[in-house]
Formats: structure tokens, sequence, C-alpha cells
């Protein structure tokens, strides 16, 4: 059972920037297999996907955090990031990672039922 750890949330103005961590554990196969990715939720709101990183390291993201979120991951350290710059107020929500063992990945798989596990999240507030 794939275990996943979120951290790294907190509260900043905007134009600021955090690193969120995903820390892994109980991988049945090979951690680069999985495709792995950030979505983010605001209460009363669906899901959105943010980025993903398939097994061949391709990264993909929503239009609305292109150019300003990096997604990275670390198969030694069973690690997955996702580095925020520029933030804007509309970044605000929990922020979750999620992962599965499959080929096809990107922000609207990750933020879909596809994905075998998620974590418990972690809050980013960003003020104006």
């Amino acid at each position: 059972q794939v275990q996943l750890v979120e951290s790294g949330g907190g509260s900043v103005q905007a134009g600021g920037s955090l690193r969120l961590s995903c820390a892994a554990s109980g991988y049945a196969y090979d951690p680069a297999g999985y495709c792995m990715g950030w979505f983010r939720q605001v209460a009363g709101k669906e899901r959105e996907g943010v980025a993903a990183i398939g097994r061949d390291g391709t990264t993909t993201y929503a239009d609305s955090v292109k150019g300003r979120f990096t997604i990275s991951r670390d198969n030694a350290r069973n690690t997955l990031y996702l580095q925020m710059d520029s933030l804007k107020p509309e970044d605000t929500a929990m922020y979750y990672c999620a992962a599965a063992f499959r080929l096809s990945c990107g922000p609207t798989v990750v933020a879909g039922n596809g994905m075998d596990y998620r974590g418990k999240g972690t809050l980013v507030t960003i003020s104006s």
C-alpha cells in the first residue's frame, strides 16, 4: 500500500514562492514506473489537476500554472516536489499529491478517479 504525505504548505503573499513535498512509501513497483502529480481543491469546488510527471519524466501542467509551477521527482528519495513561484491569491487551495502505476499521465488524470493513491493534503494560502 503506497502512502503519500504532503508537506510545505503555508501562507505567503502574492508574488511569493512555496515548495511542496510529497514523501512516498510502500511502493509495490519501481517508483519510476508511477505516474505522479498534484491536484488542488477549494471547498465546494471540483478538483483541479495542477501538474503531473510520467514514467519517462515528461511533465505537464494546467494552463493556470504553466510557467509558474515546476514539478519534479527524486526517485531515490521517493519524493515528489512542486515548486510554486509567482503565487497568486487564486492559487489558494488544499494541495494533494497522487500516484498510480500507469502509463497515461497528466493533470486531468491526476485529478481524476484513475489514481490509486492520494495524500491528505497541505494547505496553501496566498494573500493579496
